[in-house]
């Protein structure tokens, strides 16, 4: 075989290849061309402009604005069920409520309209906000009318005082329900977790809750719920307005310049208008929460404290003061340590501090206190040991003297009756007896002779039938005629 034939196949090429793909893999040396290539990357990574479908988009949330038929009956339903789990306090309950909520809608709707300038879309996604919200909270109210709640439950608590938390989650699950609804084809599991993330439906029912409550504290429920609602409305439309303006959504153009200038002009007030209160409403939230992040620490602090018997606190925001209770003596030394400490908070630094110690209730004090309640309760038990023992001394001497009289009168008389013995043993015999009495009494059938006719007067325990009452009679009659050695006896009943 000749050397070309040899040589048919040339691996010299094949050999430098892996030369070549190594030089190919390297990473670039140059700073310049290392910033282009992260710049590529994360550009890629977080654009979310070249899978927009802005017609689909705009289509579609305008089809979920309207509030009518299925869509009016589908919101009931699930206020209902929203209302039952959290009269119930089930988390479970609510999160499916949640789920299939429709209030999504007006208030997407609210924030394209701004967005786009489109003032027909916008006055449409108001009125039917509004009928949402009515209809929402109708509902809500009737519930709780007919379903009172026993005692506050924590769920509903929970959606009566927002804090900054409940601005973020509004404001970011907005986003994230915007830019999935702008994708070509949209993620139905991001648009389900936002309906559960932002929770529109508890504070609604909340406030039907708090209206049919009534009363000061009702309405306080029905106030903080609705705060809380609207600031989730807000933030939600706000992120809305955001994203399809960073899209570069098509601003709706109108014939009439003048129109188009007005209706531009009106979209933009009604923007600075939500852009305002949410300004205004995430500081005014995010200082209540730094100042009740601040009063935790310094809560958690005091009660660590092993010396002193701490009993509770009280804030008052208004008049930014803040009352430690103690049971015992605070000593200055602690008083001013607790001071210094309140002042190294930025949040609370300014509050006035008062501390509440009761100095004459200290923990000896209360021992001491103690000893003598024992003390004077053995006492009064020996006293009240005494006395019983000199009243079982004085019934023996009065039944005592009570035999002897009967004693004496039966030697004179031996148609005399010992009373005390007969009534003692019917009550022994009768259980359910409850009043006895003996006499003889005078009588006349003609109205001429006079007889005596014995008559004994019985009262018994109110829970026996008549009936049985009778036979008891009956019983008590044949035994006291043959005691007392009678051939007649009358039973009178004493009701």
């Amino acid at each position: 075989m000749s050397s070309k034939e040899e040589n048919k196949f040339d691996f010299s090429e094949e050999e430098n290849k892996p030369k070549e793909k190594a030089a190919e893999t390297t990473p670039p040396t140059d700073a310049k061309g290392l910033w282009q290539g992260l710049k590529t990357f994360l550009y890629e990574l977080l654009d979310i402009q070249h899978d927009v479908d802005k017609d689909q988009t705009i289509e579609d949330i305008k089809k979920d604005i309207p509030f009518k038929g299925a869509t009016a009956w589908i919101l009931v339903c699930s206020i209902f069920i929203a209302s039952v789990g959290l009269n119930a306090n089930s988390i479970p309950v609510i999160i499916g409520a949640m789920l299939i909520s429709p209030l999504m809608g007006p208030i997407l709707g609210v924030g394209m309209a701004i967005a786009i300038n489109d003032i027909y879309t916008l006055r449409k996604s108001l009125v039917n906000f509004g009928v949402m919200v009515v209809l929402s909270v109708l509902t809500a109210f009737l519930f709780f009318k007919f379903f009172p709640l026993q005692i506050d439950s924590s769920e509903l608590l929970s959606r009566t005082k927002p804090d900054i938390r409940d601005v973020l989650i509004a404001f970011f699950g907005g986003l994230a329900l915007i830019i999935a609804r702008t994708k070509k084809g949209t993620i139905a599991s991001v648009i389900f977790g936002v309906a559960i993330a932002t929770a529109l439906m508890p504070p609604l029912c909340t406030v039907g809750f708090g209206l049919a409550k009534g009363g000061s504290k009702g309405l306080l429920y029905a106030g903080g719920a609705m705060y809380l609602f609207i600031i989730n409305t807000i933030f939600i439309g706000l992120a809305t307005f955001l994203v399809l303006k960073l899209l570069r959504f098509p601003m709706l153009k109108y014939a009439n310049s003048t129109k188009r200038k007005r209706i531009s002009q009106a979209a933009s007030l009604v923007a600075l208008a939500v852009m305002i209160p949410a300004v205004w409403t995430f500081w005014d939230v995010l200082q209540e929460s730094n100042i009740q992040r601040d009063y935790n620490l310094f809560i958690q602090k005091v009660e660590a404290n092993p010396a002193l018997w701490y009993q509770k606190e009280v804030k008052d925001d208004d008049k930014k003061t803040i009352n430690l209770y103690f049971n015992g003596e605070v000593s200055k030394d602690i008083t001013a340590e607790y001071e210094n400490t309140l002042k190294s908070y930025d949040h609370i630094g300014a509050y006035k501090l008062k501390i509440n110690g009761f100095e004459t209730r200290s923990v000896d004090e209360i021992s001491k206190s103690l000893d003598r309640a024992y003390t004077d309760l053995d006492n009064s038990r020996n006293i009240v040991d005494g006395l019983q023992k000199q009243i079982a001394e004085l019934k023996r001497e009065v039944t005592d003297l009570n035999g002897q009289l009967e004693s004496k009168a039966s030697l004179e008389n031996e148609n005399y009756v010992a009373f005390s013995k007969v009534a003692k043993t019917a009550k022994i015999k009768y259980t359910d007896l409850r009043q006895f009495g003996f006499a003889k009494m005078l009588n006349s059938k003609d109205f001429i002779r006079i007889d005596t006719m014995p008559v004994a007067a019985v009262k018994w325990n109110p829970k026996l039938s008549d009936s049985v009452q009778t036979i008891r009679e009956s019983e008590l009659n044949t035994w006291l005629r043959k005691e007392l050695n009678l051939d007649t006896l009358i039973i009178e009943r004493i009701k």
